[in-house]
């Protein structure tokens, strides 16, 4: 996601729940030149925030945790986001993977943020359970990779995700990860039945 600070992340990663990336970076670029700080927020009333955000899903929450976030913000850190997840978690909006990006992105700080593209391919890749919910997805990974690479593994397997194994159309057949694969493996099994009947 497009952002030049701290908080433009934290307000683009916000933006982003239930939203592609892509569209949040097309809203941005306005809603940053127009917003440079926590007190440029609360300064609008809410409709227009609302307004600014307005082809997001789920723009008026969206707007109302923004407007919280920076008043909590000016209230308790200074207006500065502050670096670690658990702080960033006390924020409106801000859930587990969100406080991971920011606390990893903005902060180098060692982090795996779990969205639908790292626990679909964590699972089909049996690195965790298919029961496992997105923590222990989580708490999976960070015991089997080492520390230092976890920023870069999130990223990683979010650009996998998103490109080639997919989660209607997965590119199985050009995969190099194949063999490790159990869905894949499903998959092509299944191909060859169709293709022989």
């Amino acid at each position: 996601m497009n952002h030049s600070n701290a908080f433009e992340l934290l307000v683009a990663v916000v933006l982003s729940a239930q939203a592609t990336d892509a569209l949040v970076n097309k809203v941005t670029p306005d809603l940053f030149a127009k917003y440079k700080s926590p007190e440029d927020y609360l300064a609008v009333p809410l409709e227009e925030l609302q307004q600014d955000i307005r082809r997001i899903g789920l723009f008026r929450n969206k707007a109302k945790n923004i407007q919280k976030l920076s008043q909590t913000l000016l209230d308790e850190f200074n207006g500065e986001v502050p670096p670690t997840q658990k702080q960033l978690e006390s924020l409106a909006g801000v859930g587990r993977k969100t406080a991971n990006v920011v606390a990893s992105v903005a902060f180098g700080e060692p982090a795996i943020a779990v969205d639908t593209h790292v626990e679909r391919v964590s699972k089909r890749l049996a690195f965790c359970r298919w029961k496992d919910s997105v923590l222990e997805v989580e708490r999976t990974l960070m015991r089997k990779i080492p520390k230092e690479e976890w920023s870069v593994t999130h990223h990683r397997m979010i650009f996998f995700g998103r490109y080639h194994c997919k989660a209607q159309n997965p590119n199985c057949v050009e995969c190099p990860l194949l063999s490790l694969c159990r869905e894949g493996q499903k998959r092509m099994k299944k191909k060859e039945k169709q293709t022989k009947a």
